[in-house]
Parts: C-alpha cells; sequence; structure tokens
C-alpha cells in the first residue's frame, strides 16, 4: 500500500502551531513511507472562508517546507457530496430532524436531570410524512443526522493503539444543517475516498469522530483508512494553549518574531516524543528520526522559551551564505565576517540589524564625563591600522598606563565603540570598525 496522508486547514484563519504540528507529522509520515502529501482546502464555510487566508496557508506551507504532492479543494466537490448525501438517504441511515436549538438544548437539561447521558433521542425518526409535511408547513427546515449502529467501532490506532467506542453513547452526528450547507464530517470523508487518502492522522480531539466518521465510509461501501490520533498541544505551565494559538500563527512566528522555519520544524517535531527536544538543520533529519512509536500518550508542551533557544542555536550555527539572502532582505548584509562576529550573539536573525548599523553606519556614542579622557587616551594609543590582535594590545596598554581593570577598563570602551553595554567579541568588532571610525567613537564623535 502507498501511504497517502492529507492536512486539511480551512481558510478561516491564520495558521498556527497547533495546525502545523498536525501538518507536520502527517508529512513526515508520507516522506518517511516514500508516500503522497495532500493540501486539501476545507473552504465548505463560504461565508468566512477568504482567498488571503488560502494564500497565506500556501505560503506559510512553502515556507515551512512542507511541500504537498496534491491539492484539493473542497468548495469545488459540491457535486460529490450531494451525490454521497444521496446515497444515505436512500439507505435510510441519513434522516431529516426539526428540533430547534433550544428544543434540543431543553432534551440535553431534562436528560441530565434524569441521570441519563445527554444524547439526541431519535425522535424524528418516529415522524410520519404527514408530521414532516406539516413541520416543513409551519416553515420548519430539516436538518440531517446519520444514524450510527449503537455498536462498538473499533480500531488500531496508529499512535494510540487499540481503540473502541460505543457509538450507542453518541448522539447521531448532523451531516447537514437546515440551510442546506455541509458539516465538516460528510465532506471530509468523500473526500478521504475519493482521494485515496490511507491514513487519517490529527489531534486526539477527534477520537469520537472518529467512530462516527468510521461507520460513514462502511455505510458508503468504503474501507476506512488507518487512524492516528496524536496528543494536542499545551502551554509550558501545563494550561491550556488553545486560547493563545492565535498569537502563535505561522506567519507572526516568521515576519515579527523572526523564527526560523527549522526551529518550529524542530521543536514541533520532538516535543511530547520520546527524542530530545533538539534543533536539526534540515527536515531530511526529522524524516529520518520520525516513528508514530515515540510519540507519548501526554499531551505536548509547547514553551515559546524554548521556541526562541532553538531558533539562537540556529543562528548561532548558520554559515553566512546559509543567511546572506534573509539579510539582504533585512538590509543587514555587511559580509562574512560580519556575520561570523555577530552571530553568536543574536536570538533571532532581525538582532542582525543593530549590529550592521552599528559596525556599517553611525551611532551616538556612549561617552561618560569621567571617561572622556580615558577615551581620549584610547584614541591616542589605537594605531592607523587595526585587527583582530589590536584590541588586546589597546587594552593591556591602556591597563598600564591608567591602572584601570575590569569593567572600568573595558566597558567605558566597548559603550563607546557600539553604544551598548554588551555583544559580540571586541577584537573582531574593532577590526571592523577599522581605525578611523574608532578613533571619532572614542573621541565622542558619531562615526
Amino acid at each position: 500500500m502507498t501511504v497517502k496522508v492529507r492536512f486539511a486547514p480551512s481558510p478561516t484563519g491564520k495558521l498556527h502551531v497547533g495546525n502545523i504540528r498536525t501538518a507536520l507529522l502527517n508529512w513526515l509520515f508520507a516522506r518517511a513511507n516514500n508516500g503522497s502529501f495532500l493540501l486539501r482546502i476545507d473552504d465548505t464555510d463560504l461565508e468566512r472562508s477568504t482567498a488571503e487566508f488560502e494564500t497565506g496557508i500556501f505560503t506559510d506551507m512553502k515556507w515551512l517546507g512542507l511541500l504537498h504532492d496534491e491539492t484539493a479543494k473542497q468548495s469545488t466537490r459540491f457535486t460529490s457530496y450531494d451525490a454521497a448525501a444521496t446515497a444515505l438517504k436512500s439507505n435510510g441511515v441519513l434522516y431529516p430532524c426539526y428540533e430547534t436549538a433550544d428544543e434540543l438544548d431543553r432534551q440535553r437539561k431534562l436528560q441530565r436531570a434524569q441521570g441519563k447521558p445527554p444524547v439526541y433521542n431519535r425522535a424524528a425518526l418516529a415522524l410520519s410524512d404527514a408530521d414532516r409535511s406539516q413541520l416543513e408547513a409551519e416553515g420548519r427546515m430539516a436538518h440531517w443526522r446519520f444514524k450510527l449502529s449503537g455498536s462498538l467501532v473499533l480500531w488500531e490506532d496508529v499512535i494510540r493503539g487499540s481503540q473502541k467506542i460505543d457509538t450507542a453513547s453518541l448522539s447521531d452526528p448532523v451531516l447537514i444543517r437546515a440551510d442546506g450547507s455541509y458539516l465538516y464530517t460528510l465532506p471530509s470523508v468523500v473526500d478521504d475516498i475519493d482521494l485515496g487518502i490511507t491514513h487519517i492522522v490529527r489531534g486526539e480531539d477527534h477520537v469520537t469522530n472518529s467512530a462516527a466518521q468510521i461507520e460513514i465510509f462502511k455505510a458508503l461501501n468504503a474501507e476506512p483508512p488507518q487512524m492516528g490520533h496524536h496528543p494536542l498541544l499545551i502551554g509550558a505551565d501545563g494550561g491550556k494553549l488553545s486560547k493563545r494559538l492565535g498569537t502563535l500563527s505561522v506567519a507572526g512566528l516568521r515576519d515579527e518574531e523572526q523564527i526560523d522555519a527549522m526551529a518550529i520544524l524542530s521543536l514541533l517535531a520532538k516535543i511530547g516524543t520520546s527524542d530530545p527536544v533538539e534543533v536539526r538543520s534540515t527536515l531530511d533529519e526529522l524524516i529520518a528520526e520520525f516513528s508514530f512509536s515515540k510519540i507519548a500518550r501526554a499531551p505536548a508542551r509547547f514553551d515559546p522559551a524554548e521556541l526562541s533557544a532553538l531558533n539562537a542555536k540556529l543562528l548561532h550555527e548558520a554559515s553566512y551564505f546559509e543567511v546572506k539572502e534573509k539579510l539582504l532582505a533585512l538590509e543587514a548584509d555587511g559580509g562574512e565576517a560580519l556575520w561570523l562576529a555577530v552571530r553568536k550573539n543574536l536570538n533571532a536573525l532581525g538582532d542582525a540589524v543593530l549590529w550592521h548599523k552599528i559596525v556599517v553606519g553611525d551611532i551616538d556614542p556612549v561617552v561618560a564625563d569621567e571617561d572622556a579622557e580615558f577615551l581620549a587616551l584610547a584614541a591616542q594609543l589605537l594605531p592607523d591600522d587595526v585587527d583582530d590582535a589590536s584590541w588586546s594590545a589597546l587594552t593591556t596598554e591602556l591597563k598600564a598606563q591608567t591602572g584601570r581593570k575590569g569593567k572600568s577598563l573595558f566597558m567605558p570602551l566597548r559603550l563607546a565603540l557600539t553604544g551598548q553595554k554588551h555583544g559580540p567579541d571586541m577584537g573582531a568588532i574593532l577590526s571592523l570598525l577599522g581605525a578611523k571610525k574608532a578613533k571619532e567613537r572614542l573621541l565622542g564623535g558619531a562615526g
């Protein structure tokens, strides 16, 4: 069997880390098994779906490197869904219901009060043709429910192992709303059949849905795909991450936080698994290390601080040629020597903009009155030609002539030359600045 999986986002918002973890697990599984990865746009919600969000999905997936082998759009496939609905109706397993939302809510409250599970009571099945005609004459529109078998649904989950759901404990799911629009369930099943999906891998919040969907597959005379349900993400503190997902969009992490794609993918591939959380520089490494057997049953903790640390480690190890194009886009390309000098001090690539300005541009040097004479002496002692060894020679001579040492020796020099209290090795920075600019700054100029 050739593995074929799908990632099916809705273009009603931005992709976030929760979406991407599901996409990544599917993509890694497909690539590890020489399979196929389908990107399916679930845009049946025509009112909320937008072209902008759809474009964002493709942009984000391309930037992450999770390239798809095939695409599909649900909005082009309504004919197939209609045909499936007609078949289910003909077989008597898709039936019309007329209860209002208020009536259903009262029914559930009554069942709870009686100590019963709040499961739909199937009252609509007892309606006669005359009853339905009367309700429709009153202006009620039918919504359509799938009649579950009421028996056990069993499957071997590729992540969770043996699973068992008693469909007698579930309400018959609504597949078609009263306005005729489809809920997620039926189009998803029809797509999985028509597009040849072999494995459905998604969050564990879909376990119960999977039991109902397995019965729909069978009602449409199709073999259900294999199922896999991974634990959901939680916050670093163990709390729910769902409310924060809007601030953890791929676009935000890329454009605002300036997080590298491989930092995101490394974290999402490793958290909640038996592997240590370590940064990887290529997707090929993640593919080679991937296995569903490594995924733990406990929720995976997503910590933005851990993401930042992985991102910093990637930068610290990146060659100039790996980042040159990105530096050019940031107008912060000062050449290989500058990159090698500053990369260990960057947490995000955007931090390179500051050091590019410090070395290539002009700054306002920080020169305290009490240090002016000391800095003037430094300018006098600095040779007209400087290299990486000049900093050590300068500070050694200043220490000998002034008796300064430690912070009182080094900090005034760093502040005058860079305007920063912390930063890269000053030997490399001094060499990059050059003698002329360095002397101007030591004397309080803006060179």
